[in-house]
């Protein structure tokens, strides 16, 4: 029994973690952010945290959202998994006759057209189900023209649409695919304690108290007090009148902060807000995009280059002190890194986004890089000139890189293979003084194998932090000319490495 209490405890903070992530949207600068309501009264089943955006924002494409309805699931272990199937069983939300797709088709009856909803929980997609290849690795919403991809019921995909479809009663696929369209599926998400460091870092951010102390989260109970007192909708003059009441108010800083924020992105992921910088100091290439694939009539170096680069050379002549936030792709911030070498006199710090929430980079801090070096092989392929370089951070890309330049690339002779001792993983590289330190050792490596062919193309094939791709960008007179590739990460485009970028 005790266990029992234990979990619901747990997962109603959960589900209050989730609202203060959201509504601490509310406070910041130019926030499209105007409304967050803690278990609202509808639509059923997705009413455990409704945001709305005024203007509506963009997601993953050029569709924009007004608002978006949460449905929390929260457990005590992690090694639950899911699939299709489960999604038509109600027990599966733990309801006794309606199931989560069922819930969704009500929804959606009532719900504005522009809006989304999103299913939030800490157990993972079953391996091989085809509900994983449906998911999109960019903002988590449901791959629709995956589903809808023309073939019979007999194929995989057909048979999720026949369950899906049969179990709602309705009478084609069309009438599925309006209920289905817009669905996020948030799969293995974060546990009690990152979205409680995540709140800490917002809340400093926007002028809040953190709560430090181990044994209470005072934000975990203010939010069921809310609701108990009908107060749970906040919009950003009823949340700082709270926080007044409230004391959540941190002391003032007197300090001015010397740093222009400036935003380039080119997809969204799932936080629920655009934000870091004014709407004016942000280049938005969403449209340019669908999930994470250039559209097929745009080009990297027509369409999306002259816009990068003019808006960063707009910005330095506003600030010598940039912040940039990145939620773009890596060849993007490597172009940005190339705009802002150390050659432009800027002095320019990275917002990181990680497991625990967002941070400031910069290649040279208080103190030095404390992590490991690179370890760099090579493997000839060929007599060629040219040269590949497969840097495995976040994850490897010596297979990939391997397969790609001997079908593609006749002319690179060698493959110069970066990786760190411990592996690839999303906390390997320590901080900004670290990437920095990594991006100019891959730098002086090609700088020394192209040292009597310097005109030789060098292909960078990359998975790391986005930081890391700047500060190498920073280093690209070393190492140009040089191709910049993308990766089909979610599987569903050209399943492989793109070239985007030629930086000389």
């Amino acid at each position: 029994m005790a266990d029992a209490v234990m979990a619901r405890w747990h997962g109603d903070n959960y589900q209050a973690r989730v609202f203060w992530e959201n509504a601490f949207n509310l406070l910041l600068p130019n926030s499209s952010v105007v409304e967050v309501t803690f278990e609202a009264n509808g639509p059923k089943a997705f009413d455990d945290v409704v945001v709305k955006y005024d203007p509506a924002v963009p997601r993953g494409g050029p569709e924009r959202v007004s608002a978006e309805y949460h449905q929390v699931k929260w457990h005590v272990a992690l090694d639950g998994r899911f699939g299709y199937a489960d999604l038509i069983d109600p027990e599966f939300i733990g309801a006794k006759s309606v199931s989560l797709l069922e819930r969704l088709k009500q929804a959606r009856e009532t719900a504005p057209t522009s809006a989304r909803f999103a299913f939030m929980t800490t157990y993972r997609v079953k391996d091989g189900d085809p509900l994983g290849t449906l998911i999109s690795g960019t903002d988590r919403s449901l791959l629709v023209e995956r589903l809808f991809d023309g073939t019979t019921d007999r194929s995989r995909m057909g048979k999720v649409r026949k369950l899906w479809r049969e179990h709602l009663k309705l009478a084609s696929d069309e009438e599925l695919k309006r209920v289905v369209t817009g669905l996020r599926i948030l799969d293995g998400h974060r546990t009690l304690e990152d979205l409680r460091s995540e709140i800490n870092v917002k809340a400093r951010v926007v002028g809040l108290l953190a709560c430090e102390t181990a044994s209470e989260f005072r934000y975990d109970e203010l939010a069921r007090a809310l609701k108990v007192r009908q107060l749970n909708g906040l919009t950003r003059e009823t949340f700082l009148k709270l926080c007044e009441e409230e004391g959540l108010m941190a002391p003032v800083a007197a300090a001015v902060d010397p740093f222009l924020p400036i935003a380039i992105r080119s997809f969204l992921g799932p936080a629920a807000d655009i934000i870091g910088a004014a709407p004016d100091d942000t280049l938005l290439l969403v449209d340019q995009f669908r999930e994470r694939y250039l559209r097929d009539d745009r080009d990297w170096q027509i369409d999306i280059r002259p816009r990068v680069e003019a808006f960063l050379l707009a910005a330095v002549k506003r600030s010598a002190q940039l912040r940039l936030v990145l939620d773009a792709h890596a060849s993007i911030a490597f172009l940005a890194g190339s705009v802002l070498d150390s050659k432009s006199g800027v002095e320019v710090e990275l917002v990181q986004k990680g497991r625990v929430g967002s941070r400031t980079w910069r290649a040279s801090g208080s103190t030095p890089s404390t992590g490991a070096a690179f370890t760099v092989t090579e493997q000839e392929v060929g007599s060629g000139a040219e040269i590949a370089l497969a840097i495995s951070v976040s994850q490897s890309t010596e297979a990939q890189t391997l397969a790609y330049v001997k079908a593609h690339l006749p002319a690179v002779g060698r493959v110069v293979q970066f990786t760190l001792p411990a592996g690839p993983g999303g906390q390997t590289v320590a901080g900004g003084t670290h990437a920095a330190a990594l991006a100019e050792q891959v730098s002086n490596a090609v700088r020394a194998l192209k040292v009597n062919t310097p005109d030789a193309m060098a292909h960078i094939f990359a998975a790391c932090p986005n930081a890391l791709m700047f500060f190498l960008g920073q280093q690209h007179r070393a190492i140009a000319p040089c191709i910049v590739y993308e990766f089909d990460f979610d599987r569903r485009g050209f399943k492989t490495y793109q070239p985007s970028f030629v930086v000389d």
